[in-house]
């Protein structure tokens, strides 16, 4: 199973266990994606504010606002799946998670904080692991269905339900 480096920051709230959290969310999806559940693979994750989310989309990808989740690949997908079990660790990419947006957004889905947190996770190691689903609609759904059986795992409902 891949290994996460977390980081937690301000303002998320110190009575949830996000560590734990994040922790589950990797080994959901890497029950649906095995490319994921390679021991060799490190993600650094850091759950911060909007300012700096906002910070870093306006650097890397000239977007000058906050959004909910950004991850950063650092190995192409071909090269994840051709990754040996044997060798030094490798580092798949960076995540960062933007507290107010996340909160916002679950409460206008009607979601709890947690939930949402792991749905935003699971999405961003998609991305990771070299999915996008911004390529076409058949990623998009192909993407989402990843996201909804790895959710099941973890008792969480059909984030993408108004879907048809």
């Amino acid at each position: 199973m891949l290994t996460l480096e977390i980081d937690i920051e301000s303002p998320w709230p110190e009575t949830q266990d996000w560590e734990t959290l994040a922790e589950k969310a990797a080994a959901a999806i890497a029950q649906v994606a095995p490319e994921l559940a390679h021991d060799r693979l490190i993600v650094s994750l850091i759950f911060t504010s909007d300012e700096e989310v906002h910070a870093l989309n306006k650097e890397w990808r000239e977007k000058d606002k906050p959004t909910n989740v950004l991850s950063f690949p650092m190995l192409e997908r071909e090269d994840l799946l051709d990754l040996d079990e044997d060798g030094p660790p490798e580092m798949l990419g960076d995540i960062a998670m933007a507290y107010e947006t996340c909160a916002r957004e679950a409460e206008e889905k009607g979601a709890s904080l947690e939930d949402h947190a792991s749905h935003l996770l699971i999405h961003g190691l998609l991305h990771l692991a070299g999915l996008d689903h911004e390529i076409s609609e058949d990623d998009a759904v192909a993407m989402e269905a990843l996201e909804i059986k790895a959710l099941a795992l973890l008792g969480i409902a059909d984030p993408y339900g108004d879907r048809v």
